[in-house]
């Protein structure tokens, strides 16, 4: 089977003619890349009309003819191989001395030409439709291994340097954390198929890319942005999201990536990565929607005035956007493109945002994770998103192609003991159920699909409401070699310490032997305290500490910019609370004062969407920390994972059940907080100002509803 990937060339009828044949080849595996990979020469950036990887037949490259007129066929093949030649031969696995060893040819693929030179004799090969089969036909190659195949489509797609570590890493001891790092990034550089094709296939209109943290999102997104910019440099590019400290990371991968592919540095007037909201104070501060703002002369709302209008948390920056839609009756057009990271985050008002200001055909790329904060819903689908048109016809619609809905299943981030912890823990999968509850679940998603979709198999049970399940991963959607560098117990550990001194005591120690003697360097270290409005006081002694030792540390966002995570320059530990550390990763996860995440009281659905995403963060180990009853509650949990081989085994809610598990466990706003306290103190107040025979007298008056609905409450089983 020959897999296409359709990036951007300029030669759609002679594109779609070759792809025809190519699918007739039945006894011929590979890849073909239309537009794809880019080439730096003198002149720029030149981009292969279509690049075809077999070990049948090598590297075939089409020199696409649209229309009768040949040209100077033999010139063009003749600079496309050398091109094609002198980047292969940067890459010592494809190289035998001097001499390169997997077969290199070129055709020229000219279907609407009837009369065609004779040329096949002097290695000039030209094609139309009639014989375009036996050309392919009489290129063989006999060397074609697999592990060749995989170098040589490796060479081709040229993202695998992209992806790597942002220093070299030296290692003495090969057996040490840090040599175990790097043999990890060495295999998690390269791109598999599916996100290869995200980065490069490009739809009119909206296109939409789903997938786990760690499945690569972000950086399809860079990638799909730098590639964009390479092939039109004179459209208008941004890129958006919501923590800030991606900013840089962003940047860091578009420029390498025009670097390596076009010889150039990007143009950042025209491709821009900024944040969502923005703030006046120049480029630097500027995001979409301060820039929607300032275009049209709309009123614009910071997030104290936001809140104040329209509410706090997510619905301040919801109402700014509804507010600016409703006054846009002719929206300016902005951009040509627009990549939306995080999109998880965002309301769908601002998708729409986005999606107003764009140029026709609007295309608008945005990806989340379907999980990230683990909300128990998804984001409604595009038809529901963006709305109708006068007739009653949905704007966005992705139809049946799969090029516009990719589901990335891969995890190339957190191996499979850690994800499942992440999931198990999240969802309260092994948490014993409260006095008075059938369910120790706290949050699920309404559509059980979602669960396949996201990588899992169903190893025993039905994937339905109502019913038993028990779901797996596997080694194609979790590859082995993410967890096979260590033990289990070496790769998540949860800790319990009787008191916070313990606790601070042990992971200084732990630190100073990352550094010390386990190879690892300060950026492959991030300490996450999940509550952000504590993270500074309760970090300080741990960080205090370590400066006297003298191991440098920084809490990312307060002692750097808003946008730096990981500081340059000067070796340090970066600590962070749950918000900032969204987007970054490290080999070394620890998670301080953890038992914040677990409480008897409302809001348990955010707080274990904090200990998942900060247990996601992790591409090696992960060591969750905390003191406590509620650290041992969530120790407790993962030592019934472990027991379970990391599969989840539980019973799915049915309709009634999720419900419930909204209600109890999301997140009170501060009115209603308010509200509950002032009736938790009348009950109070009341029960003290009542002796014990008037409390007998008024529970014997309560009407057996009010009885039974006190009992169930209060755990009493009747």
């Amino acid at each position: 089977m020959i897999d296409i990937t359709r990036g951007l060339n300029k030669k759609p009828v002679a594109s779609v003619a070759l792809i025809e044949h190519l699918r007739q080849l039945d006894e011929i595996e590979g890849e073909c890349f239309f537009g794809y990979p880019l080439i730096a020469t003198p002149e720029g950036g030149r981009s292969i009309d279509a690049t075809f990887v077999t070990p049948q037949k090598g590297i075939v490259l089409f020199d696409l003819v649209e229309g009768t007129d040949i040209g100077d066929y033999e010139t063009r093949q003749d600079d496309l191989a050398n091109m094609i030649e002198a980047r292969l031969k940067l890459h010592k696995e494809l190289m035998n001395r001097r001499k390169l060893v997997v077969l290199l040819s070129v055709v020229t693929y000219a279907p609407a030409v009837d009369n065609l030179p004779a040329q096949l004799e002097n290695g000039y090969p030209i094609a139309n439709d009639s014989n375009i089969s036996e050309v392919l036909a009489d290129i063989k190659w006999e060397g074609g291994s697999e592990e060749l195949f995989r170098n040589t489509l490796s060479a081709i797609e040229g993202l695998s340097s992209i992806r790597k570590s942002r220093l070299k890493r030296e290692v003495k001891n090969p057996d040490s954390r840090g040599a175990k790092l790097k043999e990890l990034e060495d295999s998690i550089a390269t791109l598999d198929h599916r996100q290869n094709k995200a980065v490069i296939e490009t739809v009119d209109g909206v296109q939409r890319i789903r997938g786990l943290a760690g499945s690569g999102k972000t950086i399809i997104l860079a990638l799909k942005a730098a590639y964009l910019h390479t092939q039109h440099p004179d459209w208008r590019i941004a890129v958006t999201f919501q923590t800030r400290s991606l900013k840089e990371q962003f940047k860091r991968l578009i420029n390498n990536f025009c670097i390596e592919q076009s010889g150039e540095e990007p143009d950042w007037s025209m491709i821009r990565v900024v944040n969502a909201w923005g703030a006046p104070g120049g480029d630097s501060r500027d995001g979409i929607y301060y820039e929607v703002c300032r275009k049209t002369g709309q009123e614009f709302h910071d997030f104290r005035g936001a809140s104040s209008a329209f509410g706090g948390g997510d619905k301040a920056f919801d109402g700014a956007c509804r507010a600016v839609l409703d006054g846009l009756s002719n929206p300016p057009a902005l951009y040509d493109v627009i990549l939306v990271d995080e999109t998880q985050d965002f309301s769908p008002s601002f998708l729409r945002l986005c999606y107003s200001i764009l140029r026709e055909p609007k295309r608008l790329v945005y990806a989340y994770d379907e999980l990230q904060n683990l909300s128990g819903r998804s984001l409604p689908h595009p038809e529901k998103i963006f709305g109708e048109d006068e007739k009653g016809e949905p704007l966005v619609t992705l139809g049946d192609d799969q090029r516009r809905d990719v589901i990335l299943q891969k995890c190339y981030r957190n191996s499979r003991p850690v994800l499942v912890t992440a999931h198990a823990l999240g969802f309260g999968i092994y948490r014993s159920p409260p006095k008075g509850e059938d369910t120790g679940l706290v949050q699920m998603f309404d559509l059980p699909a979602l669960w396949e979709e996201i990588g899992y198999r169903v190893k025993g049970g039905e994937l339905s409401k109502g019913a038993p399940v028990v779901l797996e991963r596997t080694s194609e959607t979790s590859p082995k070699f993410l967890e096979n560098h260590s033990s289990i117990d070496d790769l998540v550990q949860f800790k319990v310490f009787s008191n916070a001194n313990e606790q601070n005591e042990w992971l200084i120690e732990q630190i100073r032997k990352n550094v010390e003697e386990d190879e690892l360097r300060y950026d492959d270290i991030i300490v996450i305290h999940p509550d952000p409005k504590t993270t500074r006081n309760e970090t300080a002694p741990i960080r205090s500490t370590l400066f006297n030792m003298g191991i440098q540390n920084h809490l990312a966002g307060v002692e750097t910019s808003t946008d730096i995570f990981f500081r340059k320059g000067t070796p340090s530990i970066t600590f962070t609370g749950i918000y900032r550390a969204k987007g970054n990763e490290a080999g070394m996860v620890y998670i301080v004062n953890a038992q914040d995440c677990d409480t008897p009281f409302s809001g348990l659905a955010t707080l274990r969407n904090r200990l998942f995403t900060a247990i996601t963060r992790s591409k090696a180990w992960v060591r969750v920390i905390g003191y406590g009853k509620m650290m041992q509650n969530l120790a407790d949990e993962y030592e019934r994972l472990k027991e379970k081989d990391f599969t989840l085994d539980f019973s799915y809610p049915d309709d009634k059940l999720l419900g419930m598990l909204q209600i109890v466990h999301r997140d009170l706003s501060p009115a209603e907080k308010r509200r509950i306290e002032q009736k938790r103190k009348q009950i109070a107040n009341s029960l003290e100002e009542a002796d014990e025979d008037e409390l007998k007298i008024l529970a014997a008056e309560l009407d057996d509803k009010t009885k039974r609905k006190l009992m169930k409450i209060l755990g009493i089983s009747e």
